[in-house]
This record gives C-alpha cells, sequence and structure tokens, in this order.
C-alpha cells in the first residue's frame, strides 16, 4: 500500500527515482563527516574514513547513510555556510590516501602533526587548515605538473566550468586576506571578464591550485560513491537551500539574489525574536529567466557522489521569511508576499529539481507549514520529515502520534543535527520526557536508562514511514563507554547561537573502536526490524 500511494501520486520522474533506491523501508545513520575520528584521519574526519562506516552499516543491518553538507565552508566552520554550492571541503581530504606519497618523505611532519590533533576532544579548525594547506601547497607543486597533463584530470575541467569561477574567488579571497567581497576593487567585485583575465595572469599559479585539490577531493568521494555501490549502501547528501553571502555563487551571480534582504524565521515559541540567519534569498524570477541553470548544475554536481539528497528548508521553496538587511527578524514578511503565490512557485521549482537529477530529495519540512504544502510534497514524491518528539497533537490533549500513523512518504528520526540528543532532551525537557515515558507506560526516571533507549530506537525503526534515520551517536549510546559521559557534548550545533562548541563535535571513540564493537553491532540489530 505504501510503495502504491508513493507511485501513484508521484511524478514519472519521481517515480523513477524511488525505483532507483527502493521502494522499500531504509534504515541508517546521520553523520557529520567532521566529527568521526580515524586512526588515519588528521584531525577531522575525512572522505576516506566513510569507506569503513560503509562496509560497517552493510554488516549491521543498515543501508543508508546521510550526510551533513560537505561543502567548502572557507573560514566558517558549519557545514550549511557554504563558500560555494559546488566544491568539496578540502579539510576533509584524506592526505595520507594521495597517489605517489612515498616520493614525499619530508611530507610526515605535517602529517605527525595532524595525527596530533586526532587526540583533541574537539576539531581544531584553524590547525586543520592551516597545516592541511601546508601539505597541499608542497603536494600540489610536486604533483600538479603531471597530473594536469593527464586525460582524467582535463575531462574533471571540462565538465566542471563552476571550478574557473571557484578558484578566482578563492584566490581572491586569499589576496584579500578574507574580506567580504563587496570590499573589493571595482572590477573584481563586480566579477567582469576582463578584471578576471588580468587576476588569472597574474595569478595563475594559485588559481590552479584551487582547481586541483577539487580534483582529489572529487576523486575521493567518487571513490567513496563506488564503494557504497558495491556494498548496496545508499548515501544521503544534504543540499542546504541558502547559500553563503560570501560564496563564490553569490558574489558571481548576484543577479540571482536579493541582496537587500536576508532569510530567517518568524518569532514563535522557541525563539520570540525570530531568527536572522544572514543568507541572501533567491530572486526566483531571475532563476527562471536563467532557466534554472545554477540549480541544474549543482544537482550535477552533487549526482556524482549520492543517491538521493536532503532538501534543508524545504518550506523555503514555497516562501521564505525575507528581513531587510538591516533589520531585525520580527521586521521581516514572507516572500512571495500573496500567500496564494506559495504553492504555484514551490511546485514549479521542485518540478526543476525531480527533472534534472536522478537523486530521490527527501524534505526538510519542519516548522508551520503552510496549507497545502505536504500533500504537494506527497503528490511530487517528496518525503517529509518526523522528528519523534515533535510529532504531537498539539491542537488537542498533545499526545505522542504513534509512529504507525505517519505517512508512508517520510522520514522518522528521534534528533537532528540542531537538536537536543535523545540522552539530552531527557535530561533538559523532563516535562515532555515524562509525557513520552507515561505514554510508554514507563515508570518516570530522570535518567534515560539502555532498555528505554533501544525502545524509542525500535520504535523509530518501525515506524510507518519509508525512512528510518538517526545520528550515529543515538546508536554509539547503546555502549555508554563509546560517548561522552556529558550529553551535551554530544550535541553538534545549538540554533541561533555562536560559540566554539558549534559543528566541533567529534565521537569519542575512533572509527576503528565503533566498527569492531561487537556489543554495538548487537544491539544495533536488536533496534532494526
Amino acid at each position: 500500500m505504501c510503495a502504491q500511494t508513493t507511485l501513484d501520486l508521484a511524478s514519472s520522474t519521481a517515480q523513477n527515482q524511488w525505483k532507483r533506491v527502493g521502494i522499500r523501508h531504509h534504515h541508517g545513520i546521520d553523520v557529520a563527516l567532521f566529527s568521526l575520528r580515524s586512526r588515519s584521519s588528521g584531525g577531522i574526519g575525512e572522505y576516506p574514513d566513510i569507506k569503513p562506516l560503509i562496509s560497517w552499516c552493510r554488516d549491521v543491518g543498515f543501508d543508508t547513510i546521510q550526510l551533513l553538507p560537505l561543502n567548502d565552508t572557507g573560514t566558517d566552520a558549519s557545514p550549511y555556510s557554504a563558500r560555494s554550492a559546488f566544491a568539496l571541503n578540502p579539510l576533509h581530504l584524506g592526505l595520507r590516501y594521495l597517489p605517489n606519497l612515498e616520493r614525499y618523505p619530508n611530507l610526515d611532519t605535517i602529517l605527525d602533526k595532524l595525527a596530533d590533533l586526532n587526540e583533541r576532544k574537539r576539531v581544531d579548525y584553524e590547525k586543520v587548515t592551516q597545516l592541511k594547506d601546508l601539505f597541499l601547497q608542497q603536494y600540489y607543486a610536486w604533483e600538479h605538473p603531471e597530473v594536469s597533463a593527464s586525460d582524467e584530470y582535463q575531462r574533471f575541467l571540462l565538465d566542471n566550468p563552476w571550478l574557473e569561477t571557484y578558484a578566482y574567488f578563492k584566490v581572491i579571497k586569499e589576496l584579500r586576506n578574507h574580506e567580504s567581497w563587496k570590499r573589493w576593487p571595482s572590477g573584481l567585485r563586480e566579477s567582469s571578464p576582463a578584471a578576471l583575465a588580468s587576476l588569472k595572469h597574474q595569478q595563475r599559479y594559485k588559481w590552479q591550485y584551487y582547481q586541483f585539490v577539487q580534483f582529489l577531493c572529487f576523486a575521493q568521494l567518487r571513490d567513496v560513491r563506488r564503494h557504497a555501490d558495491a556494498a548496496g549502501i545508499l548515501l544521503k547528501g544534504d543540499l542546504p537551500i541558502l547559500v553563503s553571502r560570501e560564496s563564490a555563487d553569490v558574489w558571481s551571480r548576484q543577479e540571482l539574489f536579493h541582496l537587500d534582504k536576508t532569510a530567517g524565521a518568524p518569532p514563535d515559541m522557541y525563539a520570540p525574536q525570530g531568527q536572522k540567519w544572514g543568507f541572501p534569498i533567491y530572486n526566483w524570477d531571475a532563476v527562471a529567466d536563467d532557466n534554472y541553470d545554477w540549480w541544474k548544475e549543482r544537482l550535477e554536481v552533487a549526482d556524482n557522489f549520492y543517491h538521493l539528497y536532503r532538501l534543508d528548508h524545504v518550506l523555503g521553496f514555497f516562501r521564505i521569511w525575507a528581513i531587510p538587511n538591516r533589520k531585525s527578524a520580527k521586521h521581516g514578511s514572507y516572500l512571495p508576499k500573496d500567500a496564494k503565490e506559495w504553492l504555484p512557485q514551490g511546485r514549479k521549482t521542485l518540478e526543476i529539481l525531480l527533472a534534472n537529477a536522478s537523486m530521490l530529495p527527501i524534505g526538510e519540512d519542519l516548522g508551520v507549514v503552510p496549507e497545502g504544502v505536504r500533500p504537494c510534497l506527497r503528490e511530487l514524491g517528496i518525503c517529509g520529515t518526523k522528528v519523534m518528539r515533535w510529532e504531537r497533537d498539539w491542537d488537542g490533549d498533545r499526545s505522542f502520534i504513534p509512529g504507525t500513523d505517519y505517512p508512508p512518504e517520510s522520514l522518522t528520526t528521534i534528533s537532528t543535527h540542531d537538536s537536543h540528543t535523545l540522552a539530552q532532551w531527557w535530561d533538559e525537557c523532563p516535562d515532555e520526557a515524562r509525557d513520552y515515558a507515561d505514554a510508554q507506560g514507563w515508570p518516570w526516571s530522570s535518567e534515560l536508562n539502555i532498555d528505554e533507549r533501544k525502545s524509542i530506537l525500535s520504535d523509530s525503526h518501525n515506524s510507518a514511514s519509508l525512512f528510518h534515520i538517526n545520528l550515529l551517536g543515538e546508536y554509539l549510546a547503546l555502549v555508554p563507554e563509546l560517548v561522552w559521559p556529558n550529553a551535551k557534548d554530544e550535541r553538534i550545533n545549538v540554533p541561533g547561537t555562536v560559540n566554539s562548541k558549534n559543528w566541533s563535535y567529534r565521537t569519542r571513540s575512533y572509527l576503528e573502536e565503533i566498527v569492531e564493537n561487537e556489543a554495538l553491532a548487537e544491539a544495533i540489530r536488536d533496534v532494526l526490524p
């Protein structure tokens, strides 16, 4: 029944995407790559670290790995603040896996320093960035002449025309000490062809460096995709709807954005002052006039790596809270202003996305959802997201909605990278947790025990949703010595705050310890259907 409903209501394109992933229940983990630490990584999780995780997932019974965004974020730690919607983050490049490394023993000192950073409790972005760039600059000087002459490298340049603009942006950012592009000299600020041609002539060595590094990143992540294909594991990427104002995309395609406004959220019970995210919003008329080419190219690049993808803030395709740059969030308003335009705009845009990728999208539709949006998503074959603790009869007796009542076109999860972990929720939101315990018929305890955790995880995997994905840390907590003693140290991000702990979370245990832990494997098999 679930599969038939999806196929009957989806477009023909969505039907094909569903067939590729399989119209059945999928179970998996959600991973922040930066949080992994293996014996070979250098202070941060790296692309090759995904491969042993793939094999482990296959062995314990998972078939899906969801990854937080992997785009280049420059000097920003947040994976949702991309400096490019296309380029991969060089921080995740597995240096020890690069070709011909045996030729350069003098680089071992840098590798040793990076290995030392593996012992740190949190990611030290500044030191990892400095050391990896120092390594790659030397590696580039030796390897680029030979690599750049290869057919594979030349084909990579031809297949990725966005690389030229991205490399220009990175070069100028470095030359001007990472200042905002709005303060760049005239010509560069407007990305005029003449100014860029002059820059390329003067900085060709550095311009080619940034393209070379992307070649290495793409090679490693494509290798991960091949490993996943061979193991029968689906990789789910994450495509944030918005990109940083300080991105190559906004700088080079200013006409596609309303630069006098920033995206956010209106005041609500969780954020009385509203939220101001700092990202520019799209000029959808200009995007349409451009035949959605920027979005099409973005999807084409992601298609290299993923079988499906998370559409962050899918509601923003229908309408988005737009705030004048110098005003607070409460002074914003929805765009389009006319609510009658919301559904037509969202449907048209999502149909374009569906038609231009083989990947199946899964929408993050949390928050206040306008009437008609969820039926539209279902008709397009796009799943929504169900966070169990938030699925309640809010207008009635506030009872928890059973997972067996969730629509099949959905993803069930216990927590997200932006929320409390399960243990933290139980500890810091005792009234809500007590309600949940009462609904389960459990005697109340302020501490979540292993049996209760296993029961909640089991419920998440036995909902009516076709996708069941939880943060890796929620499973690691089934074996307490694998996680940090303080539940707060397992949290990935606290929205609306700026602090050193956001996005710096690292698993307590090394990846090798995780994949070899039989107690963990057995506990996971116990909670899966």
